[in-house]
């Protein structure tokens, strides 16, 4: 149910000592990523790579198959439906993470959505359940991430239709291990 997001080292020594066998890496520099994945897979893990928020790299369709070529991630998490189709040839699972702060940006989540037919759809913030309900008609594969803070939330969301939830709130990773 939980996904945990790391974004820090601290983070993914607690990551690896928990029952979670995957989570996304978010927000760190080009330099630590191979250190970052060494350490999941040396625990049997496995990490969905945030192209857009890795520090010191480009997020354009090289860079997406150099990090799939270098790194062989589970997968990868990102807000570009061309990073989408470049990681679907390239046969690693992929994470489309959508904004939806409006009614147009829902109607531009759903054609993103069509065009790249991505495995999973992140929808942020992760409290909008009323979204979640609505892309989970069409879409079944939904992820709610962003201001997630308390497990009636994580609740809330997979009530909604939210099949995982992310989050770097490691007190609620402690929770919903124990639960589950």
């Amino acid at each position: 149910m939980i996904i945990p997001a790391i974004r820090n080292m601290k983070d993914l020594e607690k990551f690896v000592k928990t029952k979670y066998d995957v989570c996304f890496i978010l927000d760190i520099h080009i330099g630590h990523l191979t250190h970052f994945l060494d350490l999941v897979k040396l625990h049997q893990k496995r990490a969905y790579i945030h192209v857009d928020l890795i520090k010191g790299l480009s997020t354009d369709e090289a860079a997406c198959e150099y990090l799939i070529q270098k790194y062989k991630p589970e997968g990868i998490v990102t807000t570009k439906p061309k990073l989408i189709k470049k990681a679907k040839r390239l046969n690693v699972k992929t994470v489309l993470r959508t904004f939806i702060l409006d009614s147009n940006a829902y109607e531009k989540s759903k054609i993103f959505i069509a065009q790249s037919e991505p495995d999973f759809v992140e929808m942020l913030p992760g409290i909008a359940y009323k979204v979640v309900e609505r892309l989970n008609e069409e879409h079944h594969n939904i992820i709610a991430g962003g201001l997630i803070e308390t497990e009636q939330e994580v609740n809330d969301a997979i009530k909604a239709g939210a099949k995982f939830v992310t989050t770097s709130n490691t007190s609620l990773w402690q929770s919903f291990e124990v639960k589950n």
